[in-house]
């Protein structure tokens, strides 16, 4: 079969038309609400829309034309989740490790130090950290954790 190349640019024409056509056709990702009433839980962090942004402002009194965009969902028991993050407002999982390497880090520097820092620590885990006899202790924890391993504190449930 012959074609020439002018045959053959229609051709790809109409192919790419026809693609265009199947994906305009396609429907886009859920709303949160759906997604989440489906699934019932996922714990993958998505960004929220820019549709919640009035209950984003509400729920969490922040103002201004980024509440969405610093904002990210989750499902939890079919219900949407959202947190909005911050510098230290971990929206991930909490970090529950009784060992730390940046904290063993610190006490190898300061064995003495009765209060190890979230710069060594990092802000998702749940204890405040010490050095006992130069060993990276964690102490009690100073923050609850909800029912799928994440700051409770954080976390708002979407009206």
């Amino acid at each position: 079969m012959n074609i020439s190349p002018r045959s053959c640019c229609a051709m790809l024409g109409l192919f790419g038309l026809a693609i265009g056509i199947s994906i305009a056709g396609t429907s886009a990702a859920p709303a949160p609400q759906a997604y989440c009433a489906k699934v019932i839980n996922d714990d993958e962090l998505r960004g929220a829309p820019h549709a919640l942004a009035p209950a984003i402002k509400q729920l969490f009194h922040v103002t201004g034309a980024y509440a969405a965009q610093t904002t990210r969902y989750r499902c939890a028991a079919g219900k949407v989740m959202l947190c909005n993050e911050g510098a230290n407002l971990p929206c991930g999982k909490a970090n529950i490790r009784r060992s730390l390497p940046g904290a063993t880090a610190w006490c190898k520097e300061k064995p003495t130090s009765n209060f190890i820092p979230m710069v060594a620590t990092g802000h998702d885990t749940i204890y405040t950290w010490h050095c006992a006899n130069g060993v990276a202790t964690p102490g009690d924890p100073v923050r609850k954790i909800d029912a799928r391993g994440f700051f409770a504190d954080y976390w708002r449930q979407l009206p």
